[in-house]
């Protein structure tokens, strides 16, 4: 049972980093010069004959579709970290035989939250971001913490206290 624990704490701690990087580091969609943009920021070089390079740093677009992928991952995010706040507490409190049904319920929030900000962000890339290019790392990793996190919140529903 304790390896089951382990396991199960292990990919929990999984999700939250991958959802951190996701959500916090600046590569969500890769421009052809290999610049990368992120869900906060526009941060893009130019370079100058007086100047080798400038960084011009500007908000990102204003469209209401970028602020829900914001507010969802960020929303993720805490799900996921009121879920393991949850199972801990849960794991040392809750009577034998007991089922992790709020860690569960809170990590499957976690899922859809993570899933519709990225379907988001698929569908409308291209209100946000006016140059072409390509979806860059951190939305795969968005894409991966997906099913993870809907597998741990299964897992977490049909999981038993034993002693």
């Amino acid at each position: 049972m304790s390896l089951l624990l382990v396991a199960v704490s292990a990919l929990h701690v999984l999700i939250l980093i991958l959802l951190f990087v996701a959500t916090l580091d600046k590569s969500w969609w890769i421009l052809p010069g290999n610049e990368s943009l992120n869900l906060w920021k526009e941060c893009l070089s130019y370079s100058n004959q007086s100047v080798p390079e400038v960084w011009v740093c500007s908000n990102v677009s204003e469209s209401g579709w970028l602020k829900a992928v914001q507010a969802l991952m960020v929303l993720s995010l805490v799900f996921c970290c009121l879920s393991f706040v949850l199972f801990m507490f849960q794991l040392y409190n809750m009577k034998r035989g007991g089922l992790f049904y709020a860690t569960g319920i809170c990590q499957l929030c976690t899922s859809v939250s993570v899933f519709t900000g990225a379907l988001i962000y698929a569908l409308h890339v291209r209100e946000f971001h006016q140059t072409d290019g390509s979806f860059g790392y951190c939305f795969a990793l968005a894409w991966v913490a997906f099913p993870l996190a809907l597998a741990s919140g299964i897992i977490y529903i049909h999981l038993r206290k034993r002693e």
